[in-house]
């Protein structure tokens, strides 16, 4: 059956960017068909099937990978070529390849199993073991070009590498294998006997090794939490039987996270009925509040206080305690008003007048 646009939108969303994401892939998926790869694996699947028979005419496939620094799965079109050269392509010379090939070796023999090594380790890295053997003298086999490859082209190198996704560089800021790596040397780890994880059978280039020294066991750290995700499951080592330390590999720091807030109203029981009682308490006492006689009969008593004054100074006008509570109109009533009051008629009043003049 040949293929229709939606796989040629795929196939070109994979050639015109690096490795995607699978959330990413997933929308793109998702667009073209409308539906989703999730719930519709089959369908998913069908669809990368169909796609790699026709990419294996040129030697060409449609290739998912997990990074094996954070488990998380990208999505990217590779070459099966066996040669290793071709997969860089021609954007790198002959000693940047060789410096790469180089630097990866390194990543890959990390006696600690972690794959990484540090800037000043791939710095120091030589290019003689890359030179063409087969002499007696395999000093003057090697290319100038390898010889004169500076320091300062080789950090040229690892940022080139870096940026299209080579090698990478990790959290404790080392240098480690990029996504595109992960993608297109699966071959090659087989053909250069890579210790394979014992779960997934890919290349364990970081991952996690038995406790035991003559065991050569190693699980990748996402595959090993799965591997242990249910209490059931013996945490042993499926090689020798040794007891596998899983602590530190139980959850990542986001759901431990998720875990801790979740588990804290029931870690402590003490501490949530301590909480309830404090809140019982507080409401307790704002409904006691306003049926609290003391409280009203101490404002009736002071609204008493308060009329009390007032009838006192409209009796004895002269009083200073209006003039304390700086109210105007109050001290000019007072002082207006004895002469009021005191003239009974206007008969008085005209009497007054007449006596004046």
């Amino acid at each position: 059956m040949a293929l229709t646009w939606r796989h040629h939108t795929l196939i070109q969303s994979l050639l015109s960017r690096p490795p995607l994401p699978e959330s990413e892939f997933y929308s793109i998926f998702s667009g073209v068909t409308g539906k989703n790869p999730s719930t519709h694996r089959d369908l998913f699947n069908d669809f990368l099937l169909k796609i790699n028979k026709e990419l294996a005419y040129v030697q060409f496939e449609l290739r998912g990978c997990r990074n094996q620094y954070d488990g998380r799965v990208y999505y990217g079109v590779v070459n099966n070529v066996a040669d290793e050269q071709s997969k860089l392509g021609t954007r790198y010379s002959v000693p940047q390849i060789a410096f790469c090939k180089a630097v990866i070796e390194a990543i890959v023999q990390d006696i600690s199993s972690q794959g990484r090594i540090t800037n000043i380790e791939a710095l120091n890295i030589r290019l003689d073991n890359q030179a063409v053997q087969g002499s007696e003298n395999s000093q003057s086999r090697i290319p100038p070009a390898l010889k004169n490859f500076s320091i300062s082209q080789k950090e040229k190198t690892l940022d080139d590498l870096i940026q299209d996704q080579w090698l990478c560089c990790t959290s404790d800021g080392k240098i480690g294998l990029g996504v595109r790596s992960f993608l297109d040397l699966r071959g090659w780890f087989r053909s250069n006997s890579v210790p394979a994880c014992d779960v997934c059978n890919e290349a364990g280039v970081k991952a996690t090794t038995c406790s035991n020294e003559d065991c050569t066991v190693r699980i990748h750290d996402y595959c090993l939490k799965k591997k242990f995700s249910q209490q059931k499951a013996a945490r042993v080592c499926p090689g020798c039987g040794t007891e596998w330390n899983f602590s530190g590999c139980d959850v990542d720091p986001e759901e431990a996270v998720v875990m801790e807030q979740t588990q804290v109203p029931s870690s402590n029981p003490s501490s949530g009925k301590r909480l309830r009682s404090c809140k019982r308490e507080a409401a307790q006492a704002r409904n006691e509040e306003p049926v609290d006689p003391v409280p009203r009969k101490r404002l009736r008593s002071c609204k008493a206080e308060a009329v009390e004054p007032t009838q006192v100074q409209s009796q004895e006008p002269s009083v200073p305690v209006l003039r304390k509570k700086h109210q105007p109109e109050a001290v000019l009533n007072a002082e207006a008003g004895p002469s009021q009051p005191s003239f009974p008629s206007a008969d008085v009043r005209r009497t007054l007048r007449s006596r004046r003049t």
